[in-house]
């Protein structure tokens, strides 16, 4: 049997943002992926279906796998001729013991590469407003273990020396020795007032930063309940964060967002939000799939010349429907002197990325705004085609056909909830910590609403605000007796993560 390769991949700090191209590239070709409790779940999406992924994660005091175990691991899944990916947090070779993982799958005669990644060394710092190195305040940086224990006779780290320097120290897994290791610098002179910041869960949504000096940092920390993960801060360079704390100020920092549309749709959200500092987590209450016949949406296709306009609604149904084109031997010639309607800048955007220009675009991104848009084009005596969702409302088809048009409307998808996901809203919500829960359409409010037995929802949507991407969406929401708190004036992603974020900036206590 062939032996398989290792990639030690950097995972970074936490953000998954801070991945590298080469990281993502390796891990597409894995065919396993074995990772740390630091390294982002979130990575594992850029895996290729079927990846076997083993978590192997060290926490602190808590009981944990064996770096021994963990070696066996990496070059077992290996002898198998299997593509390995060792997911690291931060940088593997950055006090990750990557270098020891490595000389296992040298000593069993197995290639591999190392892909640096973002060590939170440096990330965690620069999220907390805390450059490194300024050359007012200091000309270098170290970084330190603080895991090796400062009490023991004869200490690798000669903290006599550090101390007696002004540059920048970085101290690693240093909490469980901070008492030690905060009077050894003192002992070694180090003013007592030298500021220090502590920084746990850098990078991510739920980062928490501490401030002080070297002679009260223990009790600040106490006081604070800080816990592992954290990274460690010493030198005047502390001082900056007051002014250039740009992570911890954006308007939706540490925001938890439940976002409720399709998988397949959730990422573009997701990233939205994030970029407002929020923690966004995507639980769909709808998924789309194939009409349970083709029959419908096959007969349109081969009678598309008969139309005069094809109207889109949303994403889902320009790619069915152009899906199917395809799968039925046909190419985008078929849509000669076929004009093109669609609602919402996003659903325009999946046609024009099809190759096909849009004539149409209401104002308004609904299907009311649709018949006013089409009346000055003329509706009387045109034929419109409409390929949407099995349950979709009514008003657009009704209103051409009152207009004088004919329309034929076509299944070219159906929503169901994906059942999974049940569980897991229940538990986030009955948790607490739920500051949004956003609806995209009617169906993911309907579906959601069908999780929790009548009157539930009030009491654990208590503090919680309801966003809704339009006024369609709303109304469903307050029919399930939900209390909308925050819509957007334009109907689209980006608008409605703005209005979440305007929400929040202009209610601070809130």
């Amino acid at each position: 049997m062939p032996k398989g390769r290792i990639y030690f991949v950097g995972a970074g700090p936490g953000d998954p943002g801070l991945v590298t191209l080469k990281g993502i590239e390796a891990l597409k070709q894995a065919d396993v992926v074995i990772y740390d409790f630091l390294a982002n779940e979130r990575l594992l999406g850029y895996a290729k279906e079927g990846v076997e992924a083993v978590y192997a994660g060290k926490k602190g005091r808590f009981k944990h796998i064996s770096q021994e175990r963990i070696n066996s691991l990496i070059v077992r899944h290996a002898k198998q001729g299997k593509t390995v990916v060792r997911l690291k947090g931060g940088d593997p070779f950055i006090f990750g013991r990557g270098a020891e993982e490595a000389l296992a799958a040298v000593r069993n005669g197995i290639p591999f590469e190392v892909i640096p990644g973002v060590t939170s060394a440096v990330a965690a710092p620069a999220y907390a407003g805390i450059p490194l190195t300024h050359r007012d305040f200091a000309s270098s940086v170290t970084f330190l273990t603080g895991q090796e224990n400062p009490e023991k006779d004869e200490p690798s780290i000669e903290w006599d020396k550090l101390s007696q320097g002004e540059g920048t120290l970085v101290i690693l897994m240093g909490w469980k020795n901070l008492k030690a290791i905060v009077q050894r610098l003192l002992d070694g002179g180090r003013p007592p007032e030298t500021p220090v910041a502590m920084i746990r869960w850098g990078t991510l949504p739920k980062q928490k930063c501490i401030t002080g000096r070297l002679d009260n940092i223990v009790e600040v920390a106490e006081k604070e309940a800080m816990l592992p993960p954290v990274i460690t801060v010493v030198g005047d360079i502390v001082g900056l964060r007051e002014d250039l704390n740009w992570f911890e100020t954006k308007p939706l920092f540490g925001r938890r967002i439940l976002v409720t549309r399709t998988s397949e749709q959730a990422g573009a959200f997701t990233e939205i939000l994030a970029g407002y500092g929020a923690d966004p987590i995507a639980v769909p209450t709808i998924r789309t799939v194939p009409p349970a016949d083709w029959k419908e949406l096959d007969m349109a296709v081969r009678r598309i010349s008969r139309y005069d306009w094809a109207i889109f609604t949303s994403i889902n149904g320009v790619r069915y429907f152009f899906d199917r084109v395809y799968e039925l031997g046909h190419d985008l010639r078929i849509l000669k002197g076929v004009k093109i309607c669609a609602i919402g800048p996003a659903t325009a955007r999946a046609v024009k990325e099809r190759g096909i220009n849009v004539d149409l675009v209401p104002g308004e991104y609904r299907a009311e705004a649709v018949i006013t848009a089409l009346g000055k084009r003329r509706i009387r005596g045109r034929r419109f085609l409409l390929p949407r969702a099995l349950k979709a409302r009514e008003v657009l088809p009704e209103e051409i056909k009152r207009c004088g048009g004919k329309i034929d409307v076509v299944t070219a998808y159906r929503t169901v909830k994906p059942r999974r996901e049940s569980a897991r809203i229940r538990e986030l919500l009955e948790s607490g910590g739920v500051d949004v829960v956003t609806f995209t359409s009617s169906s993911t409010v309907r579906n959601f609403a069908a999780i929790f037995k009548k009157g539930e929802l009030k009491e654990l949507l208590r503090g919680v605000r309801v966003a809704c991407i339009g006024p369609i969406t709303a109304a469903t929401a307050r029919e399930k007796g939900l209390c909308v708190d925050i819509m957007p004036e334009r109907y689209t992603i980006p608008a409605l993560a703005e209005a979440i974020a305007d929400h929040f900036g202009s209610h601070r206590d809130g």
